[in-house]
């Protein structure tokens, strides 16, 4: 009898699920320091929520069949429970203040970050596992306080590195939309919600395209066919002259908005809210560099209730091959009165902002905003077994003075130490031959200078000839320099 063969499973990750290694992680984590900070000073606490709800709470995604995984991924508990990977951050906020309303701080304000997971199918830069931060104010329905998250939002994007102009939170009201819906004679509920996504697609497909999705539905490129809402011709023209308002309205966007919607009291009442925004945006110096009226904002989701927002990235970027792109929308959130009701029976207003923060770092990437991350630690290279404790003298030395090190731990010779340095992006390495350590001495070979110049090189002898960057000091000068290196690069 023979030993069969051992089984080796596959190394592969699961589809929409990514391995991400340092810079990426650095970079993200970057955002959350600077925007965490921000909704502190606003007076926004953290909250941490469990990974997993009960199925019942996700909202939309209420169990319907055996196995409730419709979006979501879920499992049975040993109690014969549904429970579920929170498809995102509001519907665990909305669980946690129906269930502490009692006890908590009325308007209840939170901020939370953290990892959530979509049952979707993936694609190109659409995954299954993503991380977000959200900002919320639970307990108060006055427009006001929509106005300090817009204005939040702003300060929270110039935190993580975009500029007054290079993002801007766009603001409408579903209240509009309604209004405009009122006078048009629609009120079917799937009918309704055929028209906000028609109008949420107006920054792809356009004018025409949304007019086709307001009528009997589109047609694309590929040949596949989207039913459309189904409005009368001048049911879908009232919608699109309501659009137009967005490109046309200027300063008096509210005025001309007016116009359209302001002989139905679901559009006054949407008009109210815009001007009260507007009023408190204008006290808190957030001027139309990071905030305007735009009624094309509507969001998708059902649960939004008044007030929408949408940041979208407005700095020119281009894409890999040096073509301009379009960014759009790197954030966004609005008013949801009716989720906290799902679990007690009361409507509870609430207002909030959500950013992906892996959106936000490849669009601070796409404009060039990334020279916060920081970098990989000077590696100390190892020549013998006999000086291991120099090595690591020198490499706690620099820790000691604030500066990421380490020594080289493998067995590999000089040139592979080279490369292993290079690899992880180390702005310098550390030299201590037995010469150096004699003398007190180490050899400094500035890597970051070794790259520049090679750049401006033709060939490789020259750049062996040159031996740019490397110095050799006295071992009490080490930490200075390479703080200079850092600081040059």
């Amino acid at each position: 009898m023979t030993d069969s063969a051992p089984i080796r499973p596959e190394a592969r990750a699961p589809r929409g699920f990514a391995d991400r290694r340092g810079r990426d992680l650095m970079a993200e984590r970057r955002i959350v320091e600077a925007v965490a900070p921000v909704y502190e000073r606003w007076g926004f606490e953290p909250l941490e929520t469990p990974a997993f709800e009960y199925a019942d709470a996700l909202g939309k995604f209420l169990p319907d069949a055996d196995r409730p995984n419709a979006g979501v991924f879920a499992l049975q508990d040993d109690d014969e429970q549904w429970m579920a990977l929170r498809y995102d951050l509001t519907a665990p906020l909305a669980r946690y203040a129906a269930e502490n309303w009692e006890t908590l701080p009325k308007p209840f304000r939170r901020y939370a970050f953290g990892p959530v997971w979509r049952n979707e199918k993936p694609g190109p830069g659409r995954f299954r596992q993503f991380v977000q931060c959200d900002a919320d104010t639970v307990g108060s329905d006055r427009p006001e306080a929509d106005a300090e998250i817009i204005a939040m939002a702003a300060e929270g994007l110039a935190a993580a590195g975009l500029e007054p102009g290079q993002a801007i939170v766009r603001v409408s009201s579903r209240q509009l939309v309604n209004g405009v819906l009122e006078a048009a004679g629609v009120s079917d509920p799937s009918q309704t919600l055929a028209v906000l996504r028609a109008v949420d697609k107006l920054d792809r497909l356009g004018l025409e395209g949304v007019r086709l999705l307001l009528g009997e539905g589109r047609l694309d490129e590929s040949g596949d066919f989207t039913k459309g809402a189904g409005l009368s011709a001048p049911g879908a023209q009232a919608v699109l002259d309501f659009l137009a308002v967005g490109a046309e309205g200027g300063d008096d966007v509210l005025g001309a908005l007016d116009a359209v919607v302001g002989a139905t009291a679901s559009g006054r009442a949407g008009l109210e809210s815009l001007m009260r925004i507007q009023s408190a945006l204008k006290a808190m110096g957030v001027g139309p560099d990071r905030a305007v009226i735009d009624p094309s904002i509507v969001r998708g989701l059902e649960y939004y209730t008044g007030a929408v927002f949408e940041a979208e990235l407005t700095l020119p970027v281009t894409d890999d091959k040096g073509r301009p792109v379009r960014f759009g929308s790197i954030g966004g959130g609005g008013r949801y009165d009716d989720l906290v009701a799902r679990f007690t029976g009361e409507r509870v207003p609430a207002t909030g902002f959500s950013f992906g923060v892996s959106r936000l770092a490849a669009a601070l990437a796409a404009s060039g905003r990334t020279a916060s991350v920081a970098r990989g630690p000077v590696v100390v290279i190892a020549f013998s077994e006999d000086d291991m404790a120099h090595y690591f003298a020198a490499a706690a030395e620099l820790r000691a003075a604030g500066v990421p090190a380490e020594v080289y731990l493998g067995r590999a010779g000089m040139k592979a130490q080279m490369k292993y340095a290079d690899r992880r992006d180390a702005p310098a390495v550390i030299l201590l031959g037995g010469d150096e350590i004699a003398a007190g001495q180490v050899t400094i070979k500035d890597l970051d200078a070794g790259r520049a110049a090679a750049q401006g090189l033709s060939d490789n002898a020259a750049w062996k000839a040159e031996r740019p960057g490397q110095v050799t000091v006295s071992r009490d000068q080490m930490a200075g320099l390479i703080r200079a290196i850092l600081s040059a690069g």
